[in-house]
């Protein structure tokens, strides 16, 4: 069977959605690795849209909850059987709930009470539920978790380091809030007309468990060296690491390779580590700053371009705020600004080609883009 297929998956998986093909590629990984992942950001950004769809691609068993201090096991993990314990039997019947399902997805993970965040810990860690008396083995695969903000709490920080991948999730950039309407109508047309939001089935679990095995098949060997100088070099700027979650690195990273079509991986996919290494925004900005720096990756490029586009905004902004107003002043700092410009479209096209990469290529056109639009406005004020 061709890997190729798990991009498809992935380009399956991102369609309906408008900029969430980083949430797209994570839910993938997470799926290839057979890992679990959470994602950490404020509400309205498709968090669970996108795991249900991963489900409804793959036709796995799917169970989904929200969770509070007052939810009770039996409400994720089944009632007791009456019948079974009036003969001193204590089995739950877990028909259509989490025992049962092969992906899960439980929002507000966090503020589960302690009996659920115990029993989460054993079902991350061994795919287990250990229930009065019984051991019971589940078919789960992956399971999703979200939440709007980072756990601080000690009595969380198990369960949350058994999140091998973890997410933090934006809202979609000004840019793309056009397409974000334009998609969203026509997908309250789609469900409301079809009842369904359409997808092409590429992949199933049974080959999903293929693609599983050939990420343990990955030759790693290759970035062992380097992936140990990046963990060194994490704990030397205050990034602690656990030791599950340097050992379990290797799976998103073997992953990645696959989803690229490689059976061997590569300095690149150790770009996969921003995904594992951080624990809250903060050390998000600093690994992805680290792994720049050491991996010669497109990331500082596109930092000082995505600042380089909202500054941009706000000169626009500027700009046409002054477009009707008469004044020598205003003349004066139309032209300062048009020079400003031309200065910063050098220094644009600068970094794209110094950078040689297609991400950066792209959001340096769109700033080109923002550049000759507010020249242009500049240029037919100071023509009137």
């Amino acid at each position: 069977m061709s890997v190729n297929i798990a991009k498809k998956f992935l380009e399956e998986l991102a369609r309906p959605f408008v900029g969430r093909e980083e949430e797209a590629k994570v839910v993938t990984l997470t799926l290839l690795a057979r890992e679990h992942a959470v994602f950490i950001g404020e509400p309205g950004t498709a968090k669970s849209a996108i795991v249900r769809r991963a489900a409804d691609l793959l036709n796995a068993k799917f169970f989904k909850y929200l969770l509070t201090r007052f939810t009770e096991p039996a409400e994720l993990f089944g009632p007791l059987d009456i019948k079974a314990l009036e003969e001193g039997r204590y089995i739950r019947l877990t028909r259509g709930k989490l025992p049962d399902a092969e992906i899960a997805f439980l929002d507000e993970i966090f503020k589960a009470n302690s009996a659920i965040l115990n029993a989460l810990n054993t079902l991350l860690q061994e795919r287990l539920i250990y229930d009065g008396y019984t051991e019971l083995a589940v078919p789960l695969w992956s399971l999703f978790g979200a939440s709007n903000e980072v756990p601080e709490e000690p009595e969380v920080a198990a369960v949350y380091d058994r999140f091998l991948i973890r997410h933090f999730v934006k809202p979609v950039p000004e840019d793309c809030w056009a397409a974000l309407l334009s998609k969203s109508w026509d997908l309250e047309k789609e469900m409301y007309f079809k009842g369904t939001i359409s997808c092409e089935k590429v992949l199933d679990m049974r080959e999903l468990r293929k693609l599983h095995e050939k990420v343990l098949n990955v030759d790693l060997e290759g970035i062992k060296g380097k992936l140990v100088k990046l963990f060194a070099i994490f704990e030397s700027r205050g990034i602690h690491v656990t030791d599950r979650r340097k050992g379990k690195a290797l799976k998103v990273i073997a992953a990645n390779a696959v989803l690229e079509g490689r059976n061997v991986a590569i300095e690149s996919d150790l770009l996969t580590l921003k995904y594992v290494i951080p624990r809250d925004w903060d050390e998000l900005e600093k690994v992805n700053t680290i792994l720049s720096e050491e991996l010669k990756t497109p990331y500082r490029y596109i930092k000082e371009l995505e600042e380089m586009k909202a500054n941009l905004r706000e000169v626009m902004n500027y700009v046409q705020s002054l477009r009707g107003v008469e004044s020598r002043f205003v003349e004066l700092r139309f032209r300062q600004i048009w020079r400003d410009l031309e200065i910063s479209r050098d220094r644009v096209v600068s970094l794209m080609v110094e950078a040689k990469d297609e991400s950066v290529e792209k959001v340096a056109t769109e700033v080109l883009e923002l550049i000759d639009k507010t020249i242009d406005i500049i240029r037919r004020r100071l023509r009137e």
